[in-house]
């Protein structure tokens, strides 16, 4: 299983696969590429359904600049490998294809090469599901954030530490800007507006305020196009640091806590990556929201106390709820439902380890059970509800959000 550094990305939204893996891929074709005289980009599947509402035309141009590059819309094409796949075609200056390279955006801006193992590119964790992570948390007395320390060794402290000033910095510009986001939706941003209502209640409404403030926060900056984490990508990329963001502030939390917390939302979410998918275009929003609120329900409930049963039942009961969640995003951009999807997820995640402290910890499905059966859920659903824009609340025109 990979390492947490294949897991939380820095880099600008939208879309983790449509945006910061096409930038990955051109980057690295260009640079192994310096003769060519042109690109072509032929973009397949999901990543051409909705390629235009995410950038990923533009990110792909962008990066290949200086140098002209031709793109190529081929969505009724879907590879067996994976839907979201890209050609990058090197042009000599006659027209001539000099070189050629297929490759895959398979969720969270990983990029994976045909015929390539989806993944192990940079493998660490010997132990792969929650129930043999556990049994070794036991065995050695240790938490889960002992378990990452122990596999990634202490250098992975200092890389949480920057992916933590990232999502703060993600929620504070967030909370600063107003205005619409780009886009025929015209869909207005409302972090501001739901800080300064928050802040002034003292009641547990206050508190949930400022976790759905800080959250369109981050979600807002995505769909602009802003600079956010992967968590565990760009399409959910809210719910872990809006949450974290109000119970830090909440409980005063130290630095060290907030990073041991990262650490087990991390483990949680290589695991459901390592056995299920975190990309919308294969396995639906439940792959996305319903991992990144499953990864923040388990940090909530270590945070606040949870013992590692307990963890383990908030993680479970964050992603069950989610089973079956449809990716159709309107127009093609990661704003409508995803930015209030953000926001409701991580409410719902402070709920699932709320409700978890309430047992001893004992419950029938398990957490490993949950993430199979999420990727044999996303395996059933019609590709019109895995992030093609063709199906569900994508079918609908709005002109703007109200």
């Amino acid at each position: 299983m990979d390492s947490l550094r294949e897991l939380f990305k820095i880099g600008n939204g939208p879309s983790s696969s449509h945006t910061m893996g096409p930038e990955r891929a051109a980057k690295r074709f260009k640079a192994e590429n310096s003769n060519a005289a042109s690109f072509k980009v032929e973009l397949y599947g999901s990543l051409a359904a909705t390629g235009k509402g995410h950038l990923t035309d533009w990110i792909i141009i962008e990066t290949l600049k200086p140098l002209n590059t031709e793109i190529v819309w081929m969505p009724e094409f879907v590879h067996e490998f994976h839907t979201n796949g890209m050609k990058f075609i090197a042009l000599d200056a006659d027209g001539n294809e000099i070189a050629d390279w297929t490759v895959f955006s398979v969720g969270g801006g990983t990029i994976v090469s045909e015929g390539e193992q989806r993944g192990g590119a940079n493998s660490v964790y010997p132990l792969t599901n929650m129930e043999q992570v556990m049994e070794w948390c036991g065995k050695n007395r240790k938490e889960i954030w002992q378990y990452v320390e122990e596999c990634e060794d202490s250098s992975i402290w200092p890389f949480l530490e920057r992916i933590w000033e990232a999502m703060e910095q993600a929620v504070e510009t967030g909370l600063s800007k107003t205005g619409v986001l780009p886009g025929t939706i015209k869909y207005p941003r409302k972090a501001q507006s739901f800080y300064r209502k928050a802040r002034r209640d003292q009641s547990r409404n206050g508190f949930l305020g400022r976790i759905f403030a800080y959250t369109l926060a981050v979600s807002e900056e995505n769909g602009g196009g802003g600079r956010v984490v992967t968590a565990p990508t760009c399409g959910a990329a809210g719910v872990i640091p809006g949450l974290l963001y109000a119970l830090k502030e909440e409980y005063n939390l130290s630095k060290e806590e907030v990073l041991k917390g990262l650490a087990v939302a991390g483990l949680i979410g290589n695991l459901i990556k390592e056995n299920a998918t975190i990309s919308g275009a294969e396995g639906g929003c439940q792959a996305e929201v319903g991992a990144a609120c499953s990864m923040a329900a388990g940090m909530s409930a270590f945070l606040l106390g949870g013992s590692l049963e307990q963890i383990e039942y908030a993680a479970e009961m964050a992603l069950e709820h989610h089973l079956g969640l449809t990716c159709d995003p309107v127009g093609g951009y990661v704003q409508i439902p995803c930015i209030e999807r953000n926001a409701a997820a991580a409410v719902r995640a402070l709920d699932s380890a709320n409700y978890s402290l309430y047992t001893d910890g004992k419950h029938t499905v398990s957490f490993d059970q949950v993430v199979i059966t999420m990727k044999e859920t996303g395996a059933d659903l019609k590709c019109a509800y895995k992030e093609t824009s063709t199906g569900g609340l994508a079918k609908f025109n709005f002109d703007a959000e109200c």
